[in-house]
């Protein structure tokens, strides 16, 4: 691992332990060279993902690219950044988990913003209006609109999407 400091390439490891969520290996580093201490975080990325993007093309999945999103969507927001790793490791994991080797953008901007109307409103309408290309003000109404209402009505989609489905027996 480079040291971010003199460059080199030769640190050593003087700590290693999982992180709280498991999801990663934090590793505590010293370089030889200059004595400075950094920390690193790896993952096991269990199989190369390919998205499928709107336009046809694939490329491969850039776990820093959703998490770059996802920042910006929750930029300014009090929600803390460990709340917002566990949130990322999960669809991560989620898309990993699928079976499938390649996945659309589509599915993972459903995912996002599945995750971020748990987490938070503001960045679920933020994200929103990015990932729907929002044109005019009543996209974010709409949007809105759909965070007052809870999750299982929305996912119904039928007309009598209004009344409440009746609760399953024990």
């Amino acid at each position: 691992m480079r040291c971010p400091y003199c460059g080199s390439q030769d640190s050593q490891v003087k700590d290693s332990r999982p992180t709280e969520d498991g999801a990663a290996i934090r590793r505590r580093r010293v370089c030889p060279d200059c004595g400075g201490r950094f920390t690193t975080f790896e993952r096991v990325q269990l199989r190369d993902l390919v998205v499928l993007k709107r336009s046809g093309k694939r490329v491969l999945f850039e776990r820093d690219k959703l998490a770059r999103s996802i920042e910006v969507a929750l930029r300014k927001r009090p929600v803390d950044r460990e709340r917002v790793e566990r949130l990322i490791s999960g669809i991560v994991r989620q898309l990993e988990s699928s079976g499938d080797a390649e996945v659309t953008s589509r599915q993972i901007g459903l995912l996002a913003m599945e995750a971020l109307r748990g987490l938070d409103d503001v960045a679920y309408v933020r994200f929103a209006s990015v990932y729907r290309d929002f044109h005019e003000a009543r996209d974010f109404e709409d949007v809105i609109r759909e965070l007052t209402r809870p999750p299982e009505v929305e996912d119904l989609g039928s007309a009598d999407a209004d009344e409440p489905e009746a609760a399953p027996r024990a």
